[in-house]
C-alpha cells in the first residue's frame, strides 16, 4: 500500500478540483510514491496529532483543515503551524487535507451531519453552477455503442440519481483525408460520406482529462472531432450546505437540546425562537453565514451553522432560527466521515481516528 492507494478513495469521494480558490486541499507534505504505514483522521493536523501519529506507526495523517492556508516564508518554528510542519517533515508524515472540496459534495461534510440529525430527503443548499460540461462528438454507427460506454465508464453521463444519460441523432459527415493520413474509412484524396451517431453527454469538469483521453482511445478515427461546452445549470449534488426534513417535527426547544447532544455543545448561540414547529433544517458544518438567505429560500424552520457574527444574526430576519453550534462542534463528525469511508475501502488497513481533541475554544459555566 502507497500513499496514493490511499488518496484515490478520498479523492472519488471529492475531487480536490472541487474546493474553493482561496482553499489549500490536497497533499500538503509528504509524497505520494512513500510506502504507507498507516492512516491516522483528524480535524486539524496540529502538532500534538503529528507526534500521535508518530507514535501510532501512521505516516499519512488526513486532516479536513488544512495546517498551511498561505505561503510560509520561514518554518522556524514560531506557531503550531511551522511546528506541525517541522515535526511532520522531520519523521517523514505525509499530510493531507480534505476542505472545501468535501464541503461541497452531497455525502461529505454536511451530508455526515444530516445523517446525525437524522434528516431525510436531503439535498445541497446551494449548489454550484458552471460544474458541467457537454461534450458533443460524432462516430460512425457501428462504432457508436463502443464510444458511448466507454464515456460511461470513465465518469460521463451523470444527471442527479440517472447514469449512463446522452442524446443520440444521426446524420452525414463527410471529410477527405490528404496525403499522410491513414483513414479508418474512405480513401486518400477522396471525399467521403459517412453516415454518423452524434453523442452528446455531460460530466464534472474535473473528469475532462480522463473524458478526452477515454474518447481518444475508444474512437476508431484517427483524428477525433468534438466540441466542449460549459453548461450554466447547477449541479444538485456539488454545492454549499445542505437541507432536509426531520423524520418527525419537533418544538423549537426540543430541537436546540437535539443539537447539543447529537454535536456535543455545552452552549447553542441562536436568534429568538418562533414558537413554530420544526421540520426542515439547513445546515453547514464550519462558517456559513454566507448561507443564511439560501437557508430562508428553502423556508427552513431552523439554520444551523457557526462563526455567526453579531450583526449576522439579524439576517434571520425572525422567518427562521438561525443557531450557531461552534466550528469544531459542527465538524467533528468529519473524523468518522473520514474514516468511515476509508475502511469501507480499505478494511484490512490501519485507519485510525485521532484521540486528540484539537478544539482551541473552551467554555466555562
Amino acid at each position: 500500500m502507497i500513499i496514493q492507494d490511499i488518496l484515490v478513495h478520498l479523492e472519488r469521494l471529492a475531487a480536490p478540483e472541487l474546493q474553493e480558490d482561496w482553499d489549500n486541499a490536497g497533499l500538503i507534505t509528504g509524497q505520494r510514491q512513500w510506502p504507507c504505514t498507516g492512516v491516522l483522521v483528524c480535524l486539524d493536523a496540529t502538532p500534538e496529532v503529528i507526534r500521535e501519529a508518530k507514535q501510532k506507526g501512521c505516516n499519512l495523517v488526513v486532516a479536513h483543515h488544512p495546517i498551511v492556508f498561505k505561503g510560509l516564508k520561514r518554518i522556524n518554528g514560531k506557531n503550531y503551524i511551522e511546528q506541525a510542519i517541522i515535526e511532520a517533515i522531520k519523521a517523514d508524515i505525509a499530510i493531507y487535507a480534505a476542505h472545501t472540496n468535501l464541503d461541497h459534495v452531497l455525502l461529505g461534510v454536511n451530508g455526515k451531519a444530516a445523517e446525525k440529525l437524522g434528516l431525510q430527503n436531503i439535498s445541497i443548499l446551494q449548489p454550484k453552477r458552471k460544474v458541467l460540461r457537454r461534450l458533443i462528438t460524432f462516430a460512425p454507427l457501428d462504432a457508436a455503442e463502443k464510444v458511448r460506454q466507454a464515456l460511461f465508464d470513465a465518469g460521463a453521463g451523470h444527471i442527479g440519481q440517472y447514469a449512463e444519460c446522452s442524446f443520440n441523432s444521426e446524420g452525414t459527415g463527410t471529410f477527405k483525408a490528404e496525403a499522410g493520413a491513414n483513414p479508418f474509412v474512405g480513401e486518400v484524396g477522396k471525399r467521403h460520406e459517412e453516415r454518423e451517431t452524434k453523442i452528446e453527454i455531460v460530466y464534472p469538469f474535473y473528469l475532462e482529462p480522463q473524458i478526452v483521453r477515454t474518447l481518444q482511445q475508444s474512437h476508431p478515427y484517427e483524428e477525433v472531432a468534438y466540441d466542449i461546452f460549459t453548461m450554466e445549470n447547477v449541479h444538485q449534488g456539488i454545492g454549499a450546505g445542505i437541507v432536509g426534513e426531520l423524520e418527525t417535527e419537533m418544538d423549537e426547544a426540543a430541537f436546540l437540546q437535539h443539537l447539543k447532544t447529537t454535536f456535543g455543545v455545552p452552549v447553542v448561540r441562536h436568534t429568538a425562537l418562533r414558537g413554530k414547529a420544526v421540520k426542515k433544517v439547513a445546515f453547514c458544518g464550519g462558517a456559513g453565514s454566507f448561507l443564511t438567505g439560501a437557508a430562508l429560500g428553502t423556508g427552513a424552520d431552523f439554520y444551523v451553522t457557526a462563526d455567526v457574527k453579531y450583526h449576522e444574526f439579524f439576517d434571520a430576519d425572525g422567518r427562521m432560527v438561525l443557531a450557531d453550534i461552534g466550528h469544531y462542534e459542527s465538524e467533528a463528525a468529519t473524523i468518522d466521515l473520514l474514516h468511515e469511508h476509508l475502511h469501507s475501502k480499505i478494511p484490512t488497513f490501519a485507519v485510525l481516528k485521532t484521540s486528540v481533541n484539537t478544539n482551541p475554544v473552551r467554555y466555562f459555566s
